[in-house]
């Protein structure tokens, strides 16, 4: 398997073939990853589908952990931003030729400690900083 820090670098790439073969780059992004920012109603089973073609984006940027753009839905010019783990595939509209990546963990927000929150410690003594305000 390839290391996570190799993604960025293979979706520019295929992103330049597919307009090097005058094809049109898909991505497909899970939507539900922290950080995913896309309208509301496009998806479809907690996935959707972006035409990151330059004729339907604006704005285009790849960076080693995220993707930004604007594109309209709807008539409506909306900001996209996109974490570099929720991308599930790129690929060419007209062949289906691309590269997929293995669906993401989602990350696990901490439950809350019982004790720290009664203000007291815990027995193992591995409790993280927090700070409380007081009025």
């Amino acid at each position: 398997m390839l290391p996570e820090s190799a993604k960025p670098h293979l979706l520019q790439a295929i992103y330049a073939w597919c307009l090097e073969q005058d094809l049109t780059p898909y991505l497909l992004v899970l939507v539900n990853y922290p950080g995913v920012a896309v309208p509301p109603g496009y998806d479809r089973d907690g996935r959707i589908v972006l035409d990151i073609s330059p004729s339907a984006t604006q704005g285009l940027q790849m960076a080693d952990s995220w993707i930004q753009f604007q594109a309209r839905f709807g008539g409506v010019a909306r900001r996209i931003d996109i974490p570099m783990a929720a991308v599930l595939a790129i690929y060419a509209a007209e062949t289906q030729e691309g590269m997929g990546f293995p669906e993401p963990t989602l990350p696990q927000e901490p439950e809350p400690d019982a004790a720290r929150d009664k203000g007291g410690s815990s027995a193992g003594g591995n409790e993280r900083p927090s700070l409380r305000v007081i009025k």
